[in-house]
């Protein structure tokens, strides 16, 4: 493959213009296209499937009140993205707007950070598609298939489209989004219509919050998980036809309709359990418990938007996120071949190849002995808090951004007020995911973070120190520039 492929250099000393760099395919998606691919990678079926127990474990019956405040908190950090995206879109991400803002050290450990995070997170995703293609074969073709076969075997569909191009493998994740929606919400109005006695808005009352504000504390960021892929589109600037004004309107399209699917999907599940927590705590997987006791074929229809959910998700997020590994490639942060290109598709297969081999070693190593639920939990929340923290910086970052490079045109609100407010929603839960006295293995996790935090700021400055040019490099590549 070696003979199909273009490498990006490294970059000599100098101006970042001497440099000739593997591009990806201009004008591949329009805001239709990287919209459906964020609300894919956010994966609304697999989200709420494995993520709503829990968040009903802690706030109870006013579960979706809590749904409403974390929609409030990304609708906050997409203003950041938003912002950045306007005015430096680029694959890079969250590592080019940090390094443009805080320098070359906190950029190259931002990136080794959110990288290392997001591999750790698609492992979990390739467990959880394991478990849901699983359910599917043993419960309705009766076919005892182990997670591990179907997650490798999705892994491989996944990468081959992929490869094939961003368009090809965007239109499937965007097929898979549909199908799963269609079916989510047939399911939530047969739910409500059966269960129309139960029906109140106690769901949205602050005075149902079990414990109070305590609740709601522990349920945040929870359901803030929820909406993690949220940030997508960014990483698809370079193959976006108009990066700077579609990729604001993406993010903002995209929080707001799962916003609102998910807002419908937890009432419904609230109402369809008869507004019992305990009931929901029983269930295996409570949508789909939910389905299933509506009729035969809507259990069926609940468990294939699983099916394609896990998909969309497994595509959508690692074409999104390998860019972020590719990009660090080319502009010299990371081994240059990970910036090699197909020359058909212009897709960066080393990246791709690198990202899924990496997850794959994570999940099977970590859990060959475990239930594939489990898996997921777990290594979704490690990689969550990794996550979270390069979204708290890029927050910060913004006014920094702003007041250095572009002081006539800070605005207030969006450019400072709201970026502010967006690290301060964030507090919370990264205290949530490692304050102590948490139980095995989630006890150890916060000490995993500060290893990965340590090791990528022990990089970068090994990095900046051999290399004086790597500050003009980081964010270097616009998307819309030649």
């Amino acid at each position: 493959m070696a003979g199909d492929t273009q490498v990006a250099r490294p970059m000599p000393a100098g101006s970042p213009a001497q440099r000739t760099h593997a591009r990806l395919r201009r004008n591949e998606l329009s805001v239709v296209d990287i919209a459906v691919s964020t609300m894919a990678n956010v994966g609304p079926a697999f989200s709420f499937y494995f993520g709503f127990a829990g968040i009903v474990a802690v706030s109870g019956i006013a579960s979706p009140l809590t749904v409403l405040v974390a929609a409030v908190a990304i609708a906050l950090l997409g203003n950041t993205l938003a912002g950045f995206s306007r005015e430096m879109p680029s694959t890079g991400s969250f590592v080019s707007f940090i390094g443009r803002s805080m320098g070359p050290l906190a950029g190259v450990a931002a990136g080794v950070t959110i990288i290392i995070g997001y591999i750790i997170a698609i492992s979990g995703v390739v467990a959880a598609s394991g478990q849901i293609s699983h359910i599917l074969f043993n419960d309705y073709l009766h076919v005892d298939i182990s997670w591990k076969v179907f997650g490798l075997l999705f892994t491989a569909i996944a990468l081959y489209l992929m490869i094939t191009g961003v368009k090809t493998s965007t239109r499937w994740a965007g097929i898979f989004f549909v199908v799963e929606m269609l079916v989510l919400l047939v399911v939530a109005a047969i739910l409500l219509i059966k269960h129309s006695g139960s029906l109140s808005l106690a769901p949205f009352n602050p005075a149902n919050l079990t414990g109070g504000s305590k609740g709601l504390g522990l349920g945040f960021p929870l359901a803030v998980f929820l909406f993690v892929g949220w940030e997508n589109s960014a990483a698809l600037a370079e193959e976006t036809r108009q990066p700077r004004r579609d990729i604001p309107r993406a993010i903002f399209f995209s929080i707001g309709l799962m916003a609102v699917a998910y807002l419908v999907l937890s009432f419904a599940s609230i109402v369809g359990f008869d507004q019992n927590p305990a009931a929901v705590a029983k269930a295996d997987i409570p949508y789909i418990d939910l389905a299933k006791g509506v009729g035969g074929f809507v259990g069926f229809i609940a468990v294939v938007a699983g099916f394609t959910s896990t998909l969309g998700v497994l595509i959508a997020a690692s074409n999104s996120q390998a860019r972020l590994l590719f990009n660090a490639g080319r502009e010299g942060l990371l081994p240059a071949v990970l910036g090699r290109v197909t020359r058909k598709g212009q897709t960066p297969w080393v990246a791709f190849v690198t990202f899924f081999a990496i997850g794959l070693a994570i999940v099977y190593a970590y859990g060959w002995n475990k239930d594939a639920v489990l898996v997921f939990a777990e290594l979704a929340t490690m990689g969550t808090i990794l996550i979270v923290l390069v979204y708290l910086v890029a927050n910060i970052a913004l006014p920094i951004y702003m007041f250095r490079r572009h002081r006539d045109r800070v605005h207030p609100i969006r450019h400072v007020l709201l970026p502010l407010l967006g690290a301060a929603s964030l507090i919370y839960p990264i205290y949530a995911l490692v304050q102590p006295g948490q139980e095995a293995p989630y006890k150890y996790f916060p000490l995993v973070a500060a290893a990965v935090l340590l090791v990528a700021l022990v990089y970068a400055a090994v990095m900046t120190a051999r290399d004086r040019s790597l500050g003009e490099r980081i964010g270097s590549i616009i998307a819309d520039h030649d």
